[in-house]
C-alpha cells in the first residue's frame, strides 16, 4: 500500500513507516500532521486510483537543516567574486497511516519483508591449498 502526496512544492511516494524530509512546514505542538493533498493511492495489487477523500497521517520527528551548498558568482577580468552559503530547512515526518474511503492502512498492516539468506562464502585458492 502506498500513496503519492504533495507536500510543499514536491511530490513523495510514501508507505506507512516511511520517513521523509519535507520543506519546513508549520506544525502544531501535538506532533501529528494530516496531509489531505493525496494525488494517487495504490493497494499493491495493481490497482491505482486518485481518491477524492484520502488523507495521510504523519508523526513529526523534528526540524533540521540540510547540508550546506555554496553559491559562487564570478565575473572574469573584473575582480568580482562573491561566495554565499545556503542551508535549506526541513521537517522530518514519519508516515503512520493512510486513510482511503474509510479504510486505514498502518505499519502493522504492511507485509513483513523476509531477510535474504546469507550468501555462502566462495572458497579461495589459499583456503584450498591450506587444507
Amino acid at each position: 500500500m502506498y500513496a503519492v502526496i504533495r507536500a510543499g512544492s514536491k511530490q513523495f511516494r510514501v508507505s506507512p513507516g516511511d520517513v521523509i524530509k519535507v520543506d519546513s512546514a508549520p506544525h502544531s505542538e501535538s506532533g501529528k500532521l494530516e496531509i489531505a493533498d493525496v494525488l494517487a493511492v495504490s493497494n499493491g495489487q495493481g490497482k491505482f486510483g486518485s481518491p477524492e477523500n484520502a488523507t495521510v497521517t504523519a508523526e513529526i520527528l523534528g526540524d533540521g537543516r540540510g547540508d550546506k551548498i555554496l553559491v559562487f558568482h564570478y565575473k572574469r577580468k573584473k575582480q568580482y567574486k562573491k561566495l554565499q552559503g545556503h542551508r535549506q530547512g526541513f521537517t522530518a515526518l514519519k508516515i503512520t497511516e493512510i486513510n482511503v474511503d474509510g479504510e486505514k492502512f498502518t505499519i502493522d498492516d504492511m507485509p513483513k519483508k523476509e531477510a535474504a539468506p546469507a550468501k555462502a562464502r566462495r572458497s579461495t585458492k589459499k583456503a584450498a591449498a591450506a587444507e
